[in-house]
């Protein structure tokens, strides 16, 4: 359960940061030093969520699920 509330801390923290850069980029400041550092900082996140994710997989701390295209002919008709 925990895995899963830190997962979404860090996609809600990559959108805040999206927002502030669409921020900076939309008041007209001038200063492109502040977009640059929220996109900076989004990468460095994303990158980090993208290494937590592959140690949680190779751990098992993170599973999953078995996905299916196509759902057998004989589940079908038992349900």
């Amino acid at each position: 359960m925990i895995t899963k509330i830190v997962i979404v801390l860090f996609l809600i923290a990559i959108l805040c940061c999206l927002g502030s850069a669409l921020y900076y980029l939309l008041s007209g400041q001038g200063d492109s030093r502040k977009m640059a550092r929220a996109l900076s900082f989004r990468i460095g996140l994303s990158f980090l969520l993208f290494v937590l994710l592959l140690l949680g997989f190779a751990t098992g701390v993170v599973k999953p699920h078995q996905f299916q295209l196509f759902v057998p002919a004989n589940e079908v008709n038992s349900a």
